[in-house]
């Protein structure tokens, strides 16, 4: 440890031996300008100009982090957590204190990732490599138009590489090849993307490649199941015969091989995108449609020294997906602007729950789809805006099983059929004033809901119990959705310049309140099923993201306080989801030589996090609290190659992240310890 840490202030050193002064930036020798990265781009700048709950996250904002860990990314976002499995590489978001089973609804590219299994860990994972991103779109809070279908809390979607993100601008024809390394058991990550404009067509394709090994926490202890082998890929296609018409087509792959829950497991991901827009310019027509299909397989097998029993080697969890989403925005006057639209998805799921016994276990198969229409109209009048959100969303749940006698629900004894169907109207109201170019404060209430998942509605089966009894699980086709309401108060400020002639000041301020109905949770007794808890919960808080730039320094916070009263949920069956009532993520950075030199460091901070008495460890309900540091570099040559240097968690602290889950049921902390990565990025 002492080595690396030697190595980061070489690194340091190396990189900062510059002088200060700020200067405008030189063209490369083809007249493109390459700028090191971490200069707000204007798809940053637009959430601020929004009268909602929103944030950008750009592609140089995941590299900051060493490109490789989206929970660290995603953590110091205001009002956005994740629930972390470091032997899990997907990803949970958590927004406001809510995920797990579509509270939130996770996208790639616009695929619901839809993906589920009910088996110590969150109801839900989406599976994206992070080399392969452009950025992340966060909304907080109700979603009026595409995305907002049964999502309680909000929606985020993972942006792949395109083009243009290839490309950058100016250019025909072109790519990079990129390679990190990194200690601590990262290893060597290679990428590489390319893409070409021809006349009406272009095309891109990129292809990922990682398989690092178990790392080390702050203590120097190994922590198992940690490592895991990732192969992705892309290749979109595009058409755009004139500026009217644009068709689209995609493909994404991701295949990792992991170990999680004492099993060797895999996960296959495919999805396919088809797209078209016709935009003629008229006040009246700006089409857009979307179809896509997924195919995620999750497949379990044996890990060898570890004693499974073999009860699930053999399980294969397959979900096929399939939506397709309409919308149009017309402009009714130089006042008001609509967007209205429909949604529609499906998901059929099919599972062999074990290759000895295909129906013990508890993922059940089903069918499920939901579909909605809405409408988000804007009607401006002096410095007024007042946007009424308005959608019908109905779901459907569909399957069957077999229930033994006894069960809690009173259930008859023998085989049963679920087919249920219900809808809602969910609104949302929006006032926000401009009375000056630099300010924007808003309020808005709305509801939502969220329909309970094919796992929640008929899970089944039993799992062994050491010392005794097999413990018993039974389904719940009584289920109700669960339904929010809920009010925010906000206000945007945008300045620039703000304290010199050539910087900006960028800030969010919100306060959310929700109260959530019929939450759904798992009910202990004789034995477990799925229930809605009785009574209200509410979640409540403070968000604050903002960030200063000058050029040649910048700054960039987030602070979120979360005050939550859900009901606890216990692990094994789903997972708790308490964030921690404060976050904190501070960065500071300078830009040197020509801006093509940058280095920074970043805080990160939480406090304790309570996990509920039904998941407290020695009497104990609290999780503790912890702070990092990181260090980052970054130089940009005139050709555009970059050198990226990255320390995260400077100091080698020992943790457990909080929200997470416990590697393979040791007591060991599960935060990674001080790490090093490399890379090198070459324009071709």
């Amino acid at each position: 440890m002492p080595a690396r840490l030697a190595l980061c202030v070489a690194l340091a050193a190396v990189l900062g031996t510059a002088g200060a002064q700020a200067q405008a930036p030189l063209p490369a020798d083809d007249g493109t300008v390459y700028l090191s990265p971490l200069v707000t781009q204007a798809d940053e700048t637009d959430p601020y100009a929004e009268p909602a709950a929103e944030s950008a996250i750009s592609a140089d904002a995941i590299d900051l982090f060493g490109g490789q860990n989206l929970d660290d990314v995603l953590r110091s976002t205001a009002g956005t957590f994740t629930r972390d499995n470091p032997q899990n590489p997907g990803v949970a978001v958590n927004i406001r204190g809510l995920e797990g089973s579509g509270r939130v609804n996770m996208t790639i590219d616009g695929v619901r990732q839809s993906f589920r299994f009910t088996g110590h860990e969150a109801q839900g994972f989406t599976y994206v490599d992070p080399a392969l991103l452009a950025g992340i779109d966060v909304s907080r809070g109700a979603v009026s138009g595409v995305g907002g279908a049964g999502a309680l809390a909000g929606s985020v979607n993972f942006r792949t590489l395109g083009v243009d993100d290839i490309l950058g601008g100016g250019r025909d024809a072109g790519g990079f090849a990129a390679l990190n390394w990194g200690d601590n058991g990262s290893g060597f990550a290679p990428i590489a993307a390319g893409a070409a404009r021809w006349g009406a067509v272009s095309l891109a394709a990129a292809v990922s490649r990682r398989s690092p090994d178990d790392y080390d926490n702050g203590d120097g202890v190994e922590v198992p199941g940690t490592a895991q082998d990732l192969t992705s890929g892309l290749i979109k296609f595009e058409y755009r015969p004139s500026e009217t018409h644009r068709l689209s087509l995609g493909g994404l792959y991701y295949d990792n091989d992991f170990l999680a829950n004492s099993y060797n497991q895999n996960i296959d991901s495919r999805q396919y995108t088809a797209g078209y827009a016709y935009t003629p310019g008229t006040d009246w027509v700006n089409l857009r449609v979307n179809a896509y299909r997924s195919d995620v397989t999750m497949t379990y097998d044996d890990a060898p020294g570890i004693p499974t029993g073999g009860t699930a080697m053999g399980r294969v969890i397959e979900d096929v997906g399939t939506g397709l989403d309409i919308s149009n925005t017309s402009r009714l006057g130089a006042n008001v602007t609509t967007t209205y639209g429909v949604e529609y998805f499906h998901d059929d799921v099919d599972v062999v729950n074990s290759a000895a016994v295909p129906d013990r276990g508890v993922n059940p198969s089903g069918e499920s789809s939901i579909g909605g229409v809405f409408a988000d109209t804007r009607l401006s009048v002096g410095i007024t805006d007042f946007i009424v959100g308005l959608r019908y969303d109905r779901f459907t749940v569909k399957g069957h099983g077999s229930v033994t006698a006894g069960n809690p629900l009173g259930m008859p004894e023998g085989p049963y059929t679920v087919d249920r169907s219900d809808g809602r109207f969910n609104p949302k109201l929006t006032l926000a004033l401009n009375p000056a170019d630099w300010v924007q404060p808003y309020v808005s209430w709305s509801k939502t809901f969220r329909p309970p998942t094919i796992s929640e509605t008929m899970t089944g089966g039993s799992h062994p119990a050491s010392g005794g009894p097999p413990q018993s699980f039974f389904p719940n086709p009584f289920l109700k959705p669960e339904t929010s309401r809920g009010w925010e108060a906000g206000a945007n400020f945008l300045a620039g310049p703000a304290l010199t002639a050539d910087d900006s000041l960028r800030v969010k301020l919100g306060y959310f309140h929700n109260r959530v109905d019929d939450y759904i949770t798992a009910v202990m007794g004789q034995g477990v099923y799925f229930g809605n808890n009785p009574g209200t919960s509410t979640v409540k808080g403070i968000e604050l993201e903002g960030g200063y730039d000058a050029g040649f320094v910048f700054a960039n916070l987030s602070y979120t306080h979360t005050d939550s009263d859900l009901p606890s949920q216990v692990n094994g069956f789903g997972a708790q989801s308490y964030v921690p009532d404060d976050v904190v993520s501070a960065t500071l950075g300078t830009r040197l030589l020509e801006r093509r030199l940058t280095l920074g460091t970043r805080y990160y901070k939480v406090s304790r996090s309570f996990i509920g008495e039904v998941n407290a460890y020695d009497g104990d309900p609290w999780d503790p609290g912890y702070h990092l540091v990181d260090l980052f570099a970054n130089y940009v040559f005139r050709n555009g190659t970059e050198l990226r240097a990255n320390v995260s968690n400077l100091l080698d602290e020992a943790y457990t992240p909080v929200l997470s889950t416990p590697a393979g049921g040791s007591e060991i902390d599960t935060g990674r310890g001080r790490t090093v990565s490399l890379t090198a990025k070459f324009r071709f």
